[in-house]
């Protein structure tokens, strides 16, 4: 049996950076023998403004990868029971690979991993298209023609099922006969704490930090507004310096808070690294963070619900903010165990390997 990752393009800037040689490695690490289908290096490595990957290059980085996948079928080096990972969900390539294994007699496994997509609102999908019938339907499409669906935390399952999957006048049904269709596991990121350890006892400033890209679903302007009413503290918009990773890190690691006020996070990666690293997460009781931070990391979700709804609560945000950097050591003591349920259940993909075997 082969594995085949169907890999993201490398972005310095996003863990497609780190995911490039580490899922080649973790699945070899577990016996597999593996194949890398990868894309052309020529794309831009810039992002579009306030997205995750670039919209053009992706789709040029994909377009190889199909090319490829169809190659292995007609060479003959795809064989039944071989399993393809696709480390992002929203790829033709899937409806591609389906189309070739059952046509021509070669049944394979495909997994794929779910990071965004149109039934999420605040995403660019939700945003700028919405529910029109073509991308709801491809979505169902990718859905379908992949037998091992992975989502990081409950909550994006919940959104994923609720928006998309009930459009279908069956979906209860398929709910119930398809249940092993859909997985919440963690995302294949053991390799963070190593990174950050060389980190971990950088001194802390009285800095805050916004680790979030700059798009309207993260609500910067929250952030910026806070700055200005407490400017006895260090505020920082990562985005607007052009860090690389260690300089990222480095900062992130002298900081003492780690703030959010996202409308959208179906994981959340950036405060989990500043937990590693000895930052405080301070974040909505909303969305993903409600399932993996406890409650005393968490602030009332409608203080930042809107930018009228923060006016409203700003003083009260303020008082927590000044609580937590006063108090800092008391409240980082009591981060271990939250931390540690992190690593094993959202940054470790122990279940896609079992998976696998």
């Amino acid at each position: 049996m082969t594995v085949f990752v169907v890999d993201l393009e490398s972005v310095p800037t996003r863990y497609t950076c780190e995911w490039k040689a580490h899922v080649p490695q973790l699945l070899r690490a577990a016996g597999h023998d593996v194949c890398v289908i990868d894309g052309p290096s020529d794309i831009p490595n810039a992002t579009t403004p306030g997205a995750f990957l670039n919209f053009g290059g992706t789709n040029i980085y994909k377009s190889q990868q199909v090319e490829k996948i169809s190659r292995l079928f007609t060479q003959g080096n795809v064989n039944v029971g071989d399993h393809f990972v696709f480390t992002d969900a929203w790829h033709p390539g899937i409806i591609n690979l389906k189309y070739m294994s059952e046509l021509l007699g070669i049944p394979v496994k495909i997994h794929a991993l779910w990071h965004a997509g149109s039934y999420d609102p605040q995403d660019f999908l939700g945003r700028l298209i919405g529910d029109a019938p073509w991308v709801r339907h491809a979505e169902q499409a990718y859905y379908h023609a992949i037998d091992y669906n992975y989502f990081a935390t409950d909550f994006h399952i919940d959104l994923f099922s609720h928006q998309l999957l009930t459009l279908h006048p069956h979906w209860r049904e398929w709910a119930t006969t398809e249940s092993k269709k859909l997985y919440r596991t963690g995302w294949p990121m053991e390799y963070m704490e190593e990174i950050l350890k060389p980190y971990k006892n950088i001194p802390k400033q009285d800095r805050i930090i916004f680790p979030h890209r700059i798009a309207p679903e993260k609500q910067v302007e929250i952030f910026r507004d806070l700055a200005v009413h407490m400017p006895e503290y260090e505020w920082v918009v990562c985005q607007d310096q052009e860090l690389t990773k260690a300089e990222y890190h480095k900062l992130l690691a002298g900081s003492k808070i780690v703030f959010s006020a996202n409308l959208q996070e179906t994981l959340g990666i950036s405060c989990y690294e500043g937990m590693l690293v000895g930052a405080i997460p301070l974040v909505p009781d909303r969305l993903s963070y409600r399932e993996m931070y406890d409650e005393e990391f968490r602030y009332p979700s409608k203080w930042t619900e809107n930018w009228e709804s923060y006016q409203q609560h700003k003083l009260e945000l303020m008082n927590l903010i000044k609580d937590c950097m006063t108090n800092y050591n008391y409240r980082w003591s009591r981060i271990y165990n939250n931390q540690h349920k992190l690593s094993s259940e959202y940054f470790s993909a122990n279940k896609i390997l079992k998976n696998l075997e």
